[in-house]
């Protein structure tokens, strides 16, 4: 399973978590041999940092250390060795840990591996996926929470921070799991009526109801101002769905908006209105109404559905009339 997020996500929804890293600072460090250093004790170390610089790949011994900016981890000992011929490296900020993007990239997968697990089974988990290949936003930013808090927890374990950051992830997956939330892929039950969404709006007046329930199976049907201008003057047009693809058919031309509920596709009507009396739609300002027909499975409905099954069990039939 691909990770949900990237890192460029993980930072939208917590901005400070270049703060924390794996990174532990290394003491003791004192001469092994001329100008070769080591530390003992400093527990497992993958990658070495001086004063913030990745020293790179470890060699293979501690006696091929032998050029400035070289080390090795003696993992039997717990020893990690370090050369640097002009500093000793007891003034310098020595670091032992992954590479922060390693680290990020670490961490996010195991917060999509523990989004699914918490996830109810019966959740597809391919159709996480958006239209344009993205990840619903909801579960970016679900499991963006998880993996800040555990970033945050490996550098500070009683964070308040990553407490609350748990909490509302929490509570995300509660709702998800009950379905108190939509995704994208989802069927709710009110896409009958219309899902109004913005193309491109630039002017005062906007379609802000829709009435009835849409005949039809599913349709992304288009909506466009033909004319621009106040109630009574201005036009829309309706494109809908045909046998090649969406909004390619013309079934409304330039019909005035007159404020109240107009035709608009599949037995639904649309509604433009404004803040005031005189506000007015601009040429091509466009919606898109999200329709699925009033007979097509929900997907998340607030009743949920259990299978039952009879067993092979006889049972005894009981009379209330005395032969």
């Amino acid at each position: 399973m691909a990770d949900y997020i990237t890192q460029r996500d993980l930072y939208d929804i917590y901005p400070n978590i270049g703060e924390y890293d794996s990174k532990n600072v290394v003491y003791g460090w004192k001469v092994d041999s001329g100008s070769r250093y080591k530390a003992e004790n400093p527990g497992l170390v993958t990658a070495l940092f001086a004063d913030g610089q990745n020293l790179g790949s470890a060699q293979t011994s501690k006696t091929a250390v032998d050029a400035n900016g070289e080390w090795y981890y003696d993992a039997t000992n717990d020893v990690v060795y370090y050369y640097n011929s002009s500093t000793n490296p007891q003034n310098i900020l020595m670091e032992a840990g992954e590479d922060n993007a390693t680290f990020k990239s670490r961490m996010i997968s195991n917060a999509t591996a523990y989004f699914n697990s918490k996830v109810d089974s019966t959740l597809p988990r391919e159709m996480f996926i958006l239209e344009d290949g993205s990840y619903d936003y909801f579960v970016k930013r679900t499991v963006g929470l998880f993996c800040s808090a555990f970033m945050i927890k490996a550098y500070e374990p009683e964070s308040d921070i990553a407490e609350a950051l748990l909490e509302e992830a929490e509570t995300n997956v509660i709702d998800l799991n009950e379905g108190r939330v939509k995704l994208g892929f989802q069927t709710s039950g009110d896409m009958s009526q219309g899902v109004i969404n913005k193309i491109s709006v630039s002017g005062s007046l906007n379609i802000i109801d829709t009435r009835g329930d849409y005949t039809g199976t599913f349709d992304k049907i288009k909506v466009i101002v033909t004319t621009g201008g106040a109630i009574g003057t201005a036009t829309y047009s309706v494109y809908v769905k045909d046998q090649d693809g969406l909004k390619n058919k013309i079934v409304i031309t330039d019909k005035i908006i007159n404020g109240d509920y107009q035709d608009l596709s599949g037995g639904l009507q649309i509604r433009f209105s404004g803040a005031t009396d005189s506000s007015t739609a601009t040429q091509n300002d466009e919606w898109e109404v999200e329709v699925a027909g009033r007979y097509e499975h929900t997907d998340n409905a607030s009743v949920r559905t259990v299978q039952l099954t009879r067993n092979s069990t006889k049972r005894r039939k009981f009379s209330f009339f005395k032969n």
